[in-house]
């Protein structure tokens, strides 16, 4: 399984030079894995800066992929990875919604970088 955190989204829908590195698991939608706070961060970000419409369309994209809700389990173990590894809410519970359902992260974020199951690519 994979998950493109949401680094990877923006790279990827701004054709930005690390583009590339996040097309194979963007297009294997059978193995891609979407936490709905990437939803959440993703179309805020294109909301405000595009509009509604492009919002919403980039956000039907990431439906393509297996969208996993923020239950009770990942919220309490991410609390803990938080706070143990002092990383920021959003990426704690990126980070264990992939180590639940076994993914590795995509990722330009350097919150991630160090970690484990994680393939980190440099902006």
């Amino acid at each position: 399984m994979n998950l493109v955190d949401s680094s990877g989204w923006f790279e990827y829908l701004a054709d930005g030079k690390n583009a590339d590195s996040f097309l194979a698991p963007l297009t294997d939608v059978v193995n891609l894995i979407v936490p709905t706070i990437c939803i959440y961060e993703v179309f805020k970000v294109v909301f405000r800066e595009k509009g509604e419409h492009e919002a919403l369309q980039t956000v039907a994209l990431m439906k393509q992929g297996n969208v996993i809700d923020l239950s009770f389990e990942i919220s309490v173990q991410a609390a803990k990875f938080s706070v143990e590894k002092k990383i920021p809410m959003a990426d704690s519970i990126i980070y264990t919604t992939a180590r639940i359902n076994k993914a590795i992260i995509w990722t330009q974020d350097d919150d991630f970088k160090n970690l484990p199951s994680v393939k980190y690519f440099s902006k």
